[in-house]
């Protein structure tokens, strides 16, 4: 059988050992030390805007963090995407929250703006003001932030922005992750950059990082013993995980890139085939890292399916994915609120996600060219 292809594998620059060596070294082995400070300003440079960023063991743990800090709570409700990953639905249970849900609009597949007004209008209604909004920027694709931000100022609401998939991405010209009050980052395995697990909090001000890192810390108070006036998690980044997100903020503008180069080999591939439509940016407000490759396959043009060619793939050892499932057909959140219509559930059905990642080789990508020429031509 042939070697395994991969969705998107973890990418080594070369000196993330190198930072892992020093805090070896130095004994810096436990949640802080001079790689979580560096990791962080590194984050911090590359983001810009006045960015402050708390570097924490995972995206989810920042947007459970991020929520609490919003005030939400037991009874309360969140304006969610439906079109994300579960980490984006979850830590809004973790508050005892109650998610609403809102359809994709189908230039970005991220949150519909009018799905949005609607959500909070008649929730509104029902006297459930939402105590805040998450946005994801599925696959690296910015969403339309300048309708979802005006209508989250119009009614008071906090923004979330996941961006757990979108670093290096922008629109028009600005980070994904800066524009509402949190952004959410994940260096997962499979992600842009990784530090095989780990996450941070994008904050705005000083106050809101030194919050995140206090509640991350067990909010242990400030007294010679162990005295705690309020609950805290434990979801500090470690100075070793921090050492290769250092090493890995080395190669970031070339991992984007070479993301970005996968997307366009794609686009040259699937040109005639016709019936397929390659995930691509609507205007050029937007700036996509291509985090995963996506299409969506027409059967009644392409004559065939996602889902077979998915098993195509998988019989050459190639490993691709059916994009989320929405998480208003997820089981166990059938009984959330959901506005919008049936995008997101039709991209769920005829999408697909390719192999992305950034050390794919010439004869890999040889392997997937041939298995999706021979699959459209029978």
């Amino acid at each position: 059988m042939n070697s395994k292809i991969w969705l998107s594998s973890p990418h080594m620059g070369g000196n993330e050992q190198k930072y892992i060596d020093e805090a070896f070294a130095e004994n810096w082995v436990a949640p802080l030390g001079p790689n979580v400070n560096g990791f962080e300003e590194d984050l911090e440079r590359f983001l810009g805007h006045n960015t402050k960023i708390a570097a924490l063991s995972a995206g989810t743990a920042a947007l459970h963090l991020a929520l609490v800090q919003c005030g939400v709570g037991y009874g309360d409700e969140v304006i969610c995407q439906s079109m994300t990953f579960s980490a984006s639905a979850n830590p809004i249970a973790y508050c005892g929250a109650t998610p609403v849900f809102v359809d994709s609009e189908p230039e970005t597949w991220n949150m519909c703006p009018a799905g949005l007004r609607q959500a909070i209008g008649e929730r509104i209604q029902k006297g459930k003001k939402p105590k805040a909004i998450i946005v994801v920027h599925l696959y690296g694709m910015p969403a339309k932030m300048d309708g979802i931000i005006s209508i989250a100022n119009e009614f008071e609401i906090d923004v979330i922005e996941d961006a757990a998939e979108a670093l290096g991405s922008t629109y028009k010209g600005q980070p994904c992750g800066t524009f509402g009050r949190f952004g959410i980052l994940s260096f997962n395995g499979n992600k842009i950059i990784t530090t095989s697990g780990g996450g941070a909090l994008v904050c705005h001000t000083e106050e809101d990082k030194e919050k995140t890192v206090f509640l991350s810390t067990q909010s242990r108070d400030n007294a010679p013993h162990y005295q705690h006036s309020e609950i805290g998690f434990n979801y500090r980044m470690s100075n070793i995980v921090a050492g290769i997100g250092r090493g890995q903020m080395e190669v970031l503008n070339s991992r984007v890139e070479a993301r970005r180069k996968m997307h366009d080999f794609y686009v040259e591939l699937f040109k005639e085939i016709e019936g397929v439509q390659v995930f691509s940016e609507p205007t050029s407000d937007f700036y996509s890292n291509h985090w995963l490759s996506s299409i969506v396959v027409n059967p009644q043009i392409a004559g065939k399916t996602r889902e077979e060619l998915r098993i195509a793939f998988l019989s050459d050892n190639i490993e691709s994915r059916p994009l989320w499932k929405p998480m208003h057909l997820q089981p166990v959140f059938e009984d959330a609120p959901f506005y919008g219509g049936n995008t997101s559930e039709k991209l769920f059905n005829d999408g697909l996600c390719l192999p992305s990642g950034s050390n794919l080789q010439e004869d890999e990508k040889d392997r997937i060219e041939a298995v999706i020429r021979n699959f459209f031509r029978k």
